[in-house]
């Protein structure tokens, strides 16, 4: 099996470095992050005061390497991150989600002049990063792009739209794939962009009105003759398609990490309230049928969170097998998460079905870990196709 590079931590262990990161985040998601994400939920308003905690702290973005001014975390630092803030708000944590997912694109294939370009200015948190690559007519079927890019001397026109955009309108940048070759198709014939917001033609839908992540703005992306520069080229003409599914295996691994945030916040209030709410004159965590309950919600929580980390390891040293343990570990942690928060709900009856207490939000938000970066569908065809390839 091929390895490279220092992963950084052992496969079941993090290191130190780690731990100390994880009280930071924790920290600063208690005091800063948690007291808002009912508030953001009701409004569903951007948190800007979410993200210049998390800038100042460099948690927007840890991912980027250290040689473009960023923290230079590993794929497990961004995970713990990650995790930790979906453990107060799910929406707050699709700031350093996507903002990987954006910018791996430019991490992966993207040529040095693109790199400095865009890079340090995400480090420094002078703008989000988001991806574009779904349409209206395709979302799991990427092949069924209809944006195209076409050359016209030294620049590109696009034209078309993209749909489902996360944080689109209030991130800066935007990595867009796009058909330069129609007949190629996932054969070589899309390339990567970078579309930055202001660029002329380039426009906004209005935002989506969801089911969850209601803090997290979800838009259509429309390009009008959008021109933009060679040098915003992202790879190689028509390494698009390629570059796109690179990103996934190493991002899927970061909604993992998402799941097993919000599954973790919802077993935290489901266990503190079965310790105070008192039926038959004692408090309901004495009773065996709700331990077990929750001693399953606990097995399932830690068994995702280790496939996660795993993942991550694998991710940091881009292992053979990656594309089966990202799929992988954001199926299992994301079903996971939707089974826990729905038996949160459960252990706090009538209030957990009311807006007064957390655990309804969090089952709201663990929906769409299941869907987005792939629907689990999709995620189990993927393992499959790996699994089959197997001597």
């Amino acid at each position: 099996m091929k390895r490279r590079g220092n992963p950084g931590f052992d496969l079941y262990r993090p290191r130190e470095e780690h731990d100390l990161l994880r009280e930071a985040i924790r920290a600063l998601a208690v005091d800063k992050i948690a007291p808002r994400a009912a508030e953001i939920d009701e409004s569903h308003e951007f948190p800007h005061d979410v993200l210049a905690a998390l800038t100042a702290s460099d948690f927007h973005a840890i991912h980027v390497p250290e040689q473009y001014g960023g923290a230079g975390g590993d794929a497990l630092a961004a995970c713990i991150v990650i995790e930790e803030v979906a453990r107060a708000c799910a929406s707050s944590s699709l700031i350093p989600a996507v903002n990987k997912l954006g910018s791996m694109p430019l991490i992966l294939a993207g040529s040095e002049e693109v790199k400095q370009a865009y890079l340090p200015a995400l480090a420094r948190g002078e703008g989000m990063f988001s991806y574009a690559l779904s349409e209206p007519e395709a979302g799991s079927d990427a092949g069924g792009m209809r944006t195209t890019a076409v050359r016209d001397g030294d620049d590109w026109v696009l034209n078309g739209a993209k749909r489902w955009i996360t944080n689109a309108g209030v991130s800066k940048y935007y990595t867009v794939m796009a058909l330069t070759d129609p007949e190629k198709r996932t054969r070589g014939g899309i390339t990567a962009f970078v579309v930055e917001d202001g660029d002329e033609g380039f426009s906004f839908g209005a935002p989506e009105r969801k089911l969850g992540i209601q803090g997290s703005p979800t838009r259509e992306l429309y390009f009008d003759n959008v021109r933009i520069p060679d040098s915003r080229r992202v790879g190689e003409v028509g390494a698009g398609f390629a570059i796109a599914m690179a990103t996934l295996d190493h991002t899927r691994v970061t909604i993992g990490a998402q799941a097993v945030g919000i599954a973790q916040g919802a077993l935290d209030a489901a266990a503190a309230y079965a310790k105070e709410r008192r039926q038959f004159g004692k408090p309901i965590a004495d009773f065996q049928g709700l331990q077990f309950m929750l001693a399953d919600m606990a097995m399932r929580l830690e068994a995702a969170r280790q496939m996660v980390y795993v993942a991550a390891a694998k991710s940091e040293r881009g292992d053979d097998d990656l594309t089966f343990f990202g799929a992988a570990a954001k199926c299992f942690a994301s079903d996971v998460a939707m089974e826990i928060t729905t038996d949160a709900v459960q252990v706090l009856g009538g209030y957990g079905y009311v807006e007064d207490y957390p655990v309804e939000r969090m089952m709201r938000d663990a929906k769409i870990t299941q869907i987005y970066e792939g629907t689990n569908q999709v995620q189990r065809i993927v393992m499959a196709r790996k699994l089959l390839e197997r001597p």
